[in-house]
């Protein structure tokens, strides 16, 4: 039994050679990451995406088919090979493929949120005059300046706090806002919530396109080993990008600043956050839709031949 017509079959030797590049391919990341644990030496840039977002390495470096593909297997018995477990996956007549038939309703439900959130974000206008205010505003007379242990300020507290008062901010996003000082919150143009994130999340968001990340990792296995770790791999140029336009010094580290301080510098990163914002596009279209398969669609238990097969 597979699921119905629109699966895609990989041969055993497909998927075991992408299990591999996989793992390669995120290891790249974890690898440097662990290393950085176990030595006690955070890293103000690199660490953020594995602490923001408390999942673990092992998750980037496991390869999910995701739905819409069946994998063959050479053995008949019901026996699932690692890491594809009886809770999201079923194996028969020689094939293993994510099931979301399996899938517990609390799960779906959370799933249908997640994508309700992505569809109105993806439909509501983006907004490119942020430039990356929002970590001035975290650090707003010295309140809580959160990387003060790894990298100093790059300008004096008073001249960072001046920017903040002079410039208008439209932080929309729930996350990033909560981290705003005390002081720092009333000149926020809007005061986003849980709540209201549905509402105030777009498109051209730094944060908001660096969540795909987390939404795609609360989707798997259902979402796929590589949509995650395209995913990832974008929030990593993200999360480049807001560090550079932040107050904060990293040169010994290697990221020259982005001063949005200065016309120049605004200019700058809202042509970088164009940039990203469009390579996100895809990636939450693709979100979009394995979600929609995954939380809608109605699996059978009759057998049929799938239209695509890859070898």
């Amino acid at each position: 039994m597979i699921p119905d017509q629109t699966t895609t079959i990989l041969s055993a030797a497909d998927w075991e050679e992408r299990v591999a590049r996989h793992r390669a391919r995120a290891e790249r990341y974890t690898l440097p990451a662990r290393k950085r644990r176990d030595s006690g030496l955070p890293h103000p840039v690199e660490d953020f995406l594995f602490q923001y977002y408390p999942y673990p390495l092992a998750l980037l470096e496991k390869w999910h088919p995701g739905v819409g593909l069946a994998l063959e297997y050479g053995q008949l018995s019901p026996a699932l090979p690692k890491p594809f477990s009886e809770r999201d996956y079923t194996a028969a007549g020689g094939f293993i493929f994510a099931d979301p038939g399996r899938m517990p309703e609390k799960e779906r439900q959370r799933l249908r949120w997640i994508h309700g959130l992505l569809v109105a974000t993806r439909d509501r206008t983006p907004n490119f005059a942020c430039h990356g205010l929002h970590e001035w505003a975290m650090v707003y007379r010295g309140e809580n300046v959160r990387h003060e242990k790894t990298t100093p300020l790059r300008l004096p507290q008073a001249e960072i706090d001046a920017l903040v008062e002079s410039r208008p901010i439209c932080c929309s996003h729930h996350d990033a806002f909560r981290f705003f000082t005390n002081g720092s919150r009333p000149f926020n143009r809007i005061q986003p919530t849980l709540e209201t994130r549905i509402i105030f999340e777009q498109p051209g968001c730094v944060h908001a396109n660096m969540d795909l990340y987390k939404w795609a990792a609360k989707g798997m296995p259902w979402v796929g080993g590589e949509l995650l770790l395209d995913c990832f791999e974008l929030a990593t140029e993200l999360r480049d990008l807001d560090m550079r336009a932040s107050p904060y010094d990293l040169m010994n580290w290697g990221f020259e600043p982005i001063c949005i301080e200065t016309p120049e510098g605004r200019r700058i990163y809202e042509n970088q956050q164009k940039t990203l914002a469009f390579k996100a596009i895809g990636l939450r279209e693709r979100l979009i839709s394995i979600l929609k398969l995954a939380c809608w669609s109605e699996i059978t238990n009759d057998c049929h031949t799938p239209c695509q097969r890859s070898f």
